[in-house]
């Protein structure tokens, strides 16, 4: 017993921070461009957001369903070359995506709030996720050559659909596709945070945003559909 008193989490760690951050370069070349379709897609998500037309749900649904499916099938494989648990995770990527088709796209759970304080809220953590989280690597000192981007890496991928859940009123069905992103969100924000790196706490300011943003009361200018 008194052997393990003696490790620390950095010892449980199965990669170096070098390594880590050096995954992002090698996934974002061996995707390219697809990260101007990324960057489309996502532009895409936030208008929707702010346009709440009847298909403002569906649209974004569609979009985050292939985010996480992108995320199960490209990311998480070379993940798991530096962390061998990251191959079991890809199932619940695509169990995201699944639900996302079901709920999101069939079952219209996303579809913005009539509050635009809400709608703005959730517009406001997507499009962080989707123009400037990617630029975190140039504030840390490393190349934007190693951003990570939605659809193509989970952190901002997570943010976004938090966005799209709070921008949504945080219902029972909306909050039902937040549950991975928030696993996710936990689980990415243990690892950084044992990296020792100031960018683990951007997850948690994600989520509380994201509570914050729900909190706000539903007639708080509310407006109709057009």
């Amino acid at each position: 017993m008194d052997v393990w008193l003696t490790y620390s989490p950095e010892d449980f760690l199965l990669f170096s921070e070098e390594v880590y951050w050096r995954l992002f370069e090698l996934h974002n070349a061996a995707l390219w461009p697809g990260q101007f379709g990324a960057l489309a897609a996502g532009a895409m998500v936030v208008a929707a957001i702010l346009r709440q037309s009847p298909r403002s749900g569906r649209t974004i649904a569609g979009i985050l369903a292939l985010a996480w499916t992108v995320g199960a099938l490209a990311f998480l494989p070379r993940y798991a070359t530096i962390n061998w648990l990251a191959g079991d995770l890809a199932w619940g990527f695509l169990a995201q995506a699944i639900l996302l088709s079901a709920f999101g796209i069939y079952g219209d759970a996303l579809r913005p709030c009539a509050c635009k304080v809400r709608r703005a809220g959730g517009a406001i953590l997507a499009a962080y996720g989707i123009f400037l989280h990617p630029f975190l690597s140039v504030m840390a000192g490393r190349p934007i050559s190693g951003g990570e981007l939605f659809a193509l890496t989970p952190d901002p991928t997570a943010i976004v659909t938090l966005g799209a859940v709070a921008a949504a009123g945080w219902t029972p069905r909306a909050a039902l596709l937040a549950v991975l992103p928030l696993a996710w969100c936990f689980a990415s924000w243990a690892t950084l945070a044992t990296l020792g790196t100031w960018e683990a706490w951007v997850l948690p300011a994600a989520v509380l945003a994201s509570l914050l943003i729900g909190l706000v009361p539903r007639r708080a200018g509310q407006t109709n559909l057009s």
